[in-house]
């Protein structure tokens, strides 16, 4: 089969690989129709994510048409039509019982690398370095899906791809980034990044009672993007975030403020110029200025929701604010089978618009150019939807 493969930072390869063949009882084997390129996946692209290996297969955000199954998975069936969720969760153990599925204990073979890296291992992704399991990802014509019974959601006919495509991350991402902010009916959101999942995180904020939503970010096809979404939008090359957010809410601050950027954060002056020296050397591996400055903004007692990926280790963050200051932090990689179908019945009646992101529609084979143009957001690139 094709499949999208990682030879180093900044280089991915269409290439011929090895068909995936079922493993275990409980595995599936899935026809990719559609899978899509995610900004966490650009942090393995500039080869800020270690343990990465020449040939690993990318992408975490696919969905596509069962067409073999192991003999314990009985709730689905050949033919079905599926959106598999970007953490694989074994369904079984503590974690899971409590719908912390991206925590599950089971289903990363090398929970010993993340133990050392983190204190304790996070579940397998797929896609996403032998650090979280060196499970093959998406970006292919076929994927092997561990715990089949307990992933992927069927979906009703009818429905597209593109419709229901983004279950599998971005989608559940930006809502858990919203439900993490502890949104009251007349709070004021301010979410830094207007990628993919800063949009869902503005529908999501509005549709959990936010009465305002400010939205930040630099690129112009973005804030315009998010405004059309109803967000007040900031561009943080000119104009200073932090007074600009005190003067829009009366000098208190944002009841909630998200995160959606992560470890590749973007800095103007002094500031940026400082993180992008310590991670070229080595001093740091993420670059925190988005939460830098979420940190500083939020209201006192406020809740700082951080759904951008962080991979490591961070630079001055300002701690005194956040204990001196009664700030919470919410934070984690997605829970996404939580969230799957009570957000497929909002798509379903219309509350949210799951295709607004998509500007670019590109074969397989296209893949290495989606990257760059993504990376480098050239020709206006927001997300790119790959189709196998």
């Amino acid at each position: 089969m094709r499949a999208n493969c990682w030879y180093g930072p900044n280089d991915v390869r269409v290439d011929h690989v090895p068909d995936p063949k079922i493993l275990n009882s409980r595995d599936a084997i899935v026809r990719i129709t559609s899978t899509a390129i995610c900004g966490s996946d650009l942090h393995l692209y500039d080869g800020y994510v270690p343990t990465m290996e020449k040939g690993d297969i990318l992408g975490h955000e696919f969905m596509g048409e069962i067409v073999e199954l192991g003999s314990d998975v009985k709730n689905l069936k050949v033919g079905d039509r599926v959106v598999v969720p970007f953490p694989i969760a074994c369904g079984n153990c503590f974690f899971c019982q409590e719908k912390l599925y991206s925590v599950c204990e089971n289903s990363n073979p090398n929970a010993w690398m993340a133990e050392k890296m983190w204190g304790h291992s996070p579940a397998g992704i797929f896609g996403y370095s032998h650090l979280t399991g060196g499970y093959a990802g998406g970006q292919a014509e076929y994927a092997r899906v561990p715990f089949a019974d307990v992933g992927p959601l069927k979906i009703p006919d009818g429905m597209t791809d593109e419709q229901v495509l983004f279950l599998s991350d971005i989608l559940p991402t930006g809502y858990m980034a919203a439900e993490n902010s502890d949104i009251k009916p007349g709070h004021v959101v301010a979410i830094w990044g207007c990628g993919p999942v800063g949009q869902f995180a503005i529908q999501s904020a509005y549709l959990l009672g936010a009465e305002r939503v400010i939205a930040i970010d630099r690129f112009p096809e973005r804030l315009r993007m998010a405004r059309s979404l109803k967000a007040e939008t900031l561009d943080y090359e000119e104009t200073d975030v932090l007074d600009a957010l005190k003067t829009m809410t009366g000098g208190r601050g944002p009841d909630s403020c998200i995160d959606a950027v992560g470890m590749e954060a973007h800095g103007v002056g002094m500031v940026g110029a400082y993180d992008r020296v310590k991670q070229a050397i080595k001093l740091e591996s993420d670059r925190p200025i988005a939460l830098r400055e979420a940190l500083m903004a939020c209201r006192n007692g406020g809740t700082v929701s951080i759904p951008g990926v962080y991979g490591g280790f961070g630079d001055k963050i300002p701690l005194g604010s956040l204990m001196n200051r009664s700030l919470t932090i919410k934070t984690g990689q997605t829970h996404v089978q939580r969230y799957m179908q009570p957000l497929l019945e909002r798509i379903q009646k219309g509350e949210i618009d799951s295709t607004c992101v998509i500007t670019h529609r590109m074969s397989l084979d296209d893949a290495p150019h989606g990257y760059d143009i993504f990376k480098n957001k050239q020709d206006e690139c927001i997300k790119v939807v790959l189709k196998p």
